[in-house]
């Protein structure tokens, strides 16, 4: 007999589904008594991108990543900036055919040291990540997962066994924001966090910077403290330019000087590694080290015009700087 509901358990939605009923992703499916994927196999975006632009700057920099990307999400926020493949069901994207050992062997052609899963958000393909990251630490080819990081804490630990690198983006740092902004809620945001960093997880984190909705100072240096605590002072930190999108059309592109005010602010509170998105040529774009503040990686854009990290430390000084930079874990 064919069971009337079941309950995905994925993330903290956990949509319970009659037969024939989609949860809020717009990508699994109750069929045939059973929790069903439509997008495994068929994404919709595909390229060939710089590292950096994940953004991932202490996780081999200068490499390719193969980054692909399928219809739907878990969370809603009004600003998105890949709405037109996250807010969409599978039919109504242009997908293509690409099964994961075909993947990994175009990452492998390409040259790409990483396959990275991002765009939209990777954990409602969850499947389809599993089963190509398996295959792609096979061939030598790392796996980074570029998400929101709305997942619950079982299925996390599994995509821990074959993920290498995580960017996870913090949208904001209050419930009022995930609830009103994301439809989401932030607590398991936060929980997902650390489990990356007990798990071994090469972590950094990305804040959008809206202005009026998350760029309180006050909530910024919150959240800097939170990190500091619960992750480390060493987890890169990106702020990044919002510019306007989808239903947040009516707001202005972030203004530098509070990407300024963000920055300064984290540094502050004893983040060592703070970095400015979406601002070409603004000094945040390169890593400083720590203890004697030269330049060690200098960036124009996504190129790297300067390199002075040896066998992970700074070439000058000799302090340690955290990070995956030669290919080995």
């Amino acid at each position: 007999m064919i069971s009337s509901m079941v309950q995905c358990v994925l993330c903290p939605r956990e949509c319970k589904l009659a037969e024939g009923q989609r949860g809020d992703c717009l990508v699994r499916i109750h069929l045939d008594g059973k929790l069903q994927t439509l997008i495994y196999g068929k994404p919709c975006a595909r390229h060939i991108d710089p590292i950096e632009k994940k953004p991932l700057f202490h996780f081999l920099p200068g490499s390719l990543a193969y980054s692909i990307a399928t219809a739907g999400c878990n969370l809603h926020c009004k600003y998105c900036q890949n709405w037109e493949i996250s807010q969409r069901a599978p039919e109504e994207t242009a997908n293509i055919d690409l099964p994961p050992r075909k993947m990994v062997a175009e990452a492998v052609g390409a040259q790409c040291w990483s396959i990275a899963y991002t765009y939209s958000e990777p954990i409602v393909f969850y499947e389809y990540v599993m089963d190509t990251a398996a295959l792609a630490r096979e061939r030598d080819i790392k796996n980074v997962l570029v998400t929101a990081g709305y997942i619950n804490p079982l299925p996390q630990k599994e995509l821990c066994q074959v993920i290498d690198a995580a960017n996870v983006d913090l949208k904001g740092f209050t419930e009022a924001f995930y609830r009103e902004v994301c439809s989401g809620s932030l607590k398991p945001v936060l929980d997902a966090l650390v489990l990356f960093k007990e798990e071994g997880v090469w972590l950094e984190v990305t804040n959008l910077v809206l202005p009026t909705l998350n760029d309180d100072v006050v909530h910024i240096r919150e959240m800097c403290r939170w990190m500091s605590r619960n992750l480390g002072d060493d987890v890169p930190l990106h702020f990044s330019r919002f510019h306007p999108r989808y239903r947040l059309k009516n707001l202005p592109p972030t203004p530098r000087e509070i990407l300024d005010r963000a920055r300064e602010t984290a540094l502050e509170v004893g983040l060592k590694y703070v970095y400015v998105g979406n601002v070409p040529g603004h000094p945040g774009n390169s890593t400083y080290c720590p203890h004697d503040g030269k330049v060690l990686i200098q960036r124009k854009g996504y190129s790297l015009l300067q390199h002075h990290i040896i066998d992970g430390k700074c070439e000058f000084c000799g302090e340690p700087i955290p990070g995956v930079w030669d290919g080995s874990l």
